[in-house]
Parts: structure tokens; sequence; C-alpha cells
């Protein structure tokens, strides 16, 4: 059970996008078209994926002092190999994606979990904790994707729809559509979670993995 839950955690209750607020810039560029919505989740799952189990492995023997430039090596190699392999073999979606395709190096959820869990669990804890973690970060683009692609563009995975292919609301495709549309997400998910998803308690110094490093946190 405890491993059923750390699976399903990503999804609403610890949702890196839409509760933990993480990985925003992707989601919020790259969530105009569906289609593209599922290659970054599968990529980013990818990346997430082997730097947990990396991180797991070596948590023993990466020093402590260093441990952050090394998640960086080690996330930059997942990203670099899920690079090549979308350039290859899915060259479209490879340049529909651009450059948030390698700036899945700088995506903080990725080194959040590596900090916040892959360090401190086993292997196979840390590759279901980055299934889940993977899951909802493209379950929450592939929802934010499919409105602002229907409702902005009248289509879906490049269908057109009928009656909204003519009469789309452009806006969404846009900046401030999909800033919208994410404030609308956010709101659902602490309405469907009762509040639960997003505790304050969770923000405060006392739930950050370097508070012992940190003058205030260790004054606190």
């Amino acid at each position: 059970m405890n491993r059923l839950s750390t699976l399903t955690n990503g999804l609403v209750k610890e949702n890196p996008v839409l509760v933990s607020l993480l990985g925003i810039c992707p989601v919020l560029a790259v969530s105009t078209q569906a289609a593209n919505a599922i290659g970054m989740g599968l990529a980013t799952t990818f990346v997430l994926l082997g730097a947990n189990i990396a991180v797991a492995l070596l948590r023993n023997v990466i020093p402590d002092k260093v441990r952050i430039p090394c998640y960086i090596v080690l996330v930059a190699g997942f990203v670099t190999l899920a690079q090549m392999v979308t350039e290859a073999y899915a060259y479209p979606l490879y340049l529909s994606l651009g450059i948030f395709l390698p700036l899945i190096t700088t995506n903080c959820i990725i080194l959040f979990r590596a900090e916040i869990f892959a360090k401190k669990n086993t292997v196979a804890d840390s590759a279901i904790d980055a299934l889940g973690m993977g899951a909802g970060f493209t379950l929450a683009m592939l929802a934010m994707a499919s409105i602002r692609e229907i409702l902005g563009s009248g289509t879906w995975f490049g269908i057109p729809l009928p009656v909204l292919a003519d009469d789309n609301i452009s806006i969404f495709t846009m900046a401030p559509g999909g800033f919208v549309i994410f404030g609308i997400l956010i709101a659902i998910v602490n309405k469907v979670s009762k509040g639960k998803a997003i505790k304050k308690k969770e923000f405060g110094c006392a739930g950050c993995p370097s508070a012992a490093n940190c003058q205030k946190g260790g004054a606190a």
C-alpha cells in the first residue's frame, strides 16, 4: 500500500504542477497542442525516472556537499539521451518542443524529487515515485493543452472539431489564456481535494530539505 500511495501521490495530492507549482515554464509554453504536451510529458518522465534511479543507486557515493552539481550532471546526461532519441525518431515533435526539450535539465520537478525522495529511498521506491510524478506532470500538461487547443484552435491532436474549428477563441493559445486555464485547474484540484492537497505547513522551513544548511532554518 505504501508503494501504491507513492505511485498515486503525484496524480492529485502531490501533483508537481497543480499542487507543488513546479516546472511551470514548459507547462505554459508547450501546452498549446495536446500532442506536444504528451511528448514533453513522456520526455520529462523518462528523465525523471533515470535521474531518480541514478541518485538512489549513488546516494551513498555522492558527497553531500556536491550533491546538487552531481544531480545536474546526471540529469543532463538523461536529457541529452532523450533529446537524441526524439530528434532521431520523432523529428516533428523535436522541432515543436524546441529549446524546452534541453531545458528539462533545469526542471525543478526533477531536482526536487532527487533531493526530497530519491536520495533517501531505495531504487524501486524511487522509480515508482518518478513514474507517479511523471504521470501527474503529463496529465496536468495534457489537461491544459487539450482545453487550450480545443478552445483556442478548434482542434484536438490536430483533428478539426465541428463548430469550434471556425469559431475558436485564439487568446487561449496565448500566454493570458494559458494563465487563465492554469489557475482554473489549480482551483479544481483544490476543490476536489477539499483543500487537503495544499497545506501551509508544507511551505515552511521544516519541509525544506536544505533547512539544516540554512542559517534561517537552523535558527528556526
